[in-house]
């Protein structure tokens, strides 16, 4: 549970030997480079190895390839087992070229297929009309317009134009909106009687040649359609018989390129002068000898291996190192920021108070169980790093909810239990104090409490944290004095127990001695900044201005305190969700009625797994935040990423 040390390496030798430096040494996922020219003097005359990667068009080439056929490029799995031959190349080109024509073929196609659709659409509203439709536009004195017509406009048309002649509409089929169908008109009364449907809203449909009658033209396209739709058919299989034929090809030619390609991006770290390369990366410190054995196998290779402290201004990445049960929570660590290398690795506390707060929150043993298959399922099918979360999270919950005597709700299902194991009743009953349930009105205060103190708890161990990191970075004043360190943690356990003292709760210190302690404490916080620099030998520890050095640290005591006691306050939510959940479970089984509607309790439950599922992680991540991590972490680490082209992480 710690970063793991890292050593700088610097390889330097004949610029012929770099592609074999890159493949013989940097490829197993323990090297991550860095730009040479950033460790070098300008006056050597080195300068960056810039140049064109000559695989990154035939990669390209080939993704265009993969994408053609609707499928995902292939990960690189391992480095291959031969060098790629001007034949591979030329393979590439007559399938990327006898899978476009094809593809073009289908298009075409498809594109024909379309137009015969909506000819067959058009042509389809005019189906009622039984006279062939090129004899009706070949009329020599009248000329037809084939639309649509609103009922609206139907109506107002058979009113106000009823004695017009020329006004004459033949409705072909009709939908929800109106009538489809044509009207007649002379040549000569065209613009007139145009005008006048205009008015309607005739929407007018140009249709395109065709002989027959509206029905026939219909059958006619159906056919047409139906070849078109075999000869995609055809082409497709074509399509898939090519690929099918070629894609083990393809798929080794792509992974061969994709592997080189990404190993020859590693030549534009270095830096170069004439004939010689320079090379520079960090290596996990339990790998440098092995890594260093690997360069000088090399001929005419040098390298050095050096501690971060012995680099100037170097920043190594971070590379955290857990057990597996506690590495999932990686991830929050993550989402906060990274360690910066040297400072604590907190993912273990995280994993012990955010699964405890989570599990205490949501306690239900059913409940919880569903949570941890849920999530194991997900993380084995979906590989979803927040899946893998929730399988401790809900097992916590198993465990308070085994305590709080709770199975999806049913408050009672556990004591033959209780009672084959030799107890009385619920765990949580046992306890001084407790009533039988968390819902009983005597329950608020002690759960409350209890809640109160887990946060005291939990606020002095990150400021411990905060203690133990100063000095392992050898800040003693910042260990004692500032407001996360020995200082303050005498002012906030002078403050929890005058407070305790003033509700009538425990007492752990006489209000004299507690006084003693925060106003000594305060004083000290308040020249925390002159102590810190003088013990941590800070060069300008001294302040340019006593009156605004005072001004200032009144208003820092207040925001001191006020911390102190928001952060407290803040774990009542803790035992504010204890009663929430135990109160949505009652309203469910109130919903349910008597006897117990099964559906009910099954919805209710699947929406309580939800809702409070979720609103129990965020206000977990959010006690993580921003009462733990504010007291002992900073984060601003960026993470170690070695190149590795063996294998793809999940």
């Amino acid at each position: 549970m710690a970063i793991e040390k890292m050593k700088l390496v610097r390889v330097d030798g004949l610029l012929q030997n770099l592609d074999s430096v890159i493949t013989s040494c940097c490829l197993d996922g323990n090297f991550h480079p860095e730009p040479a020219i950033q460790h070098m003097s300008g006056s050597l005359g080195y300068i960056t190895l810039s140049e064109d990667n000559p695989y990154t068009a035939h990669v390209q080439k080939m993704e265009e390839l993969y994408q053609l056929v609707g499928e995902s490029a292939p990960e690189v799995s391992g480095e291959p087992a031969r060098d790629i031959v001007e034949g591979d190349r030329d393979t590439i080109q007559q399938v990327a070229q006898q899978l476009s024509d094809l593809q073009e073929q289908k298009a075409a196609l498809e594109k024909e297929k379309q137009e015969l659709e909506e000819k067959k659409a058009q042509f389809s509203h005019f189906t009622g009309l039984d006279m062939p439709f090129d004899e009706i536009i070949k009329g020599e004195y009248i000329k037809v317009r084939f639309g649509f017509l609103p009922k609206a406009s139907y109506a107002r048309m058979m009113v106000a134009y009823a004695e017009n002649p020329h006004v004459l509409f033949v409705t072909c089929s009709e939908d929800k909106g109106g009538y489809w169908g044509l009207y007649f008109t002379p040549r000569q009364n065209a613009d007139e009687i145009d005008g006048i449907f205009a008015t309607l809203f005739f929407e007018r449909l140009h249709l395109p040649e065709a002989t027959g009658t509206p029905e026939s033209i219909v059958k006619q396209l159906a056919g047409e359609i139906e070849e078109k739709q075999k000869a995609i058919a055809d082409t497709e299989r074509q399509i898939t018989q090519c690929w099918e034929n070629s894609k083990a090809t393809c798929c080794e030619i792509y992974q061969q390129l994709k592997w080189h390609e990404e190993a020859f991006d590693l030549r534009h770290y270095a830096a170069y002068r004439d004939n010689y390369f320079f090379l520079v990366g960090w290596v996990p410190a339990a790998k440098a000898a092995a890594f260093a054995e690997k360069v000088k196998a090399i001929r005419h290779m040098r390298v050095t291996v050096s501690d971060p402290e012995e680099v100037e201004n170097a920043t190594p990445p971070t590379k955290l190192k857990n057990p597996w049960f506690v590495k999932p929570f990686e991830f929050f660590v993550d989402m906060y920021g990274l360690p910066s290398y040297g400072e604590m690795d907190i993912t273990a506390f995280v994993a012990l108070t955010f699964t405890v707060l989570f599990g205490i929150m949501f306690g239900d043993l059913g409940q919880g169980a569903v949570l941890a298959v849920g999530g194991f399922i997900l993380w084995k099918w979906k590989k979803m790093a927040l899946a893998r979360l929730i399988v401790p999270c809900g097992i916590s919950s198993m465990v308070f909810g085994f305590m709080f005597g709770s199975v999806f709700g049913f408050e009672e299902a556990l004591n033959p239990v209780y009672q084959a194991l030799g107890m009385s009743g619920k765990p949580i009953s046992n306890w001084p104090g407790t009533p039988h349930s968390v819902l009983d009105t005597a329950a608020i205060n002690p759960i409350l409490i209890c809640a109160i103190f887990i946060g005291v708890a939990l606020v002095l161990a990150a400021m411990a944290l905060h203690i133990i990191a100063a000095v392992r970075k050898r800040q003693w004043g910042e260990a004692i004095f500032s407001n996360n360190g020995l200082v303050g943690i005498v002012v906030y356990c002078g403050g929890v127990s005058f407070v305790s003292n003033f509700m009538s709760g425990p007492t752990f210190l006489p209000n004299t001695v507690a006084f003693a302690l925060i106003g000594g404490g305060l004083v000290l916080l308040f020249f925390k900044e002159i102590l810190i620099g003088l013990v941590d030998h800070h060069p300008n520890w001294k302040p340019e201005s006593w009156a605004d050095y005072c001004m200032q640290n009144i208003f820092e005591l207040l925001e001191y305190v006020l911390s102190y006691f928001s952060n407290t306050v803040s774990f009542l939510r803790v035992g504010a969700f204890v009663f929430v959940h135990a109160a949505m479970m009652m309203a469910i089984f109130s919903l349910a009625g008597e006897p117990v509607n099964p559906v009910v309790v099954i919805l209710g439950n699947a929406l309580i797994i939800a809702l409070e599922g979720l609103l129990s992680g965020i206000q977990g991540l959010r006690l993580e935040f921003y009462e733990m991590f504010s007291r002992c972490y900073e984060g601003g680490g960026h993470p170690f990423k070695g190149v590795s082209l063996s294998k793809k992480e999940g």
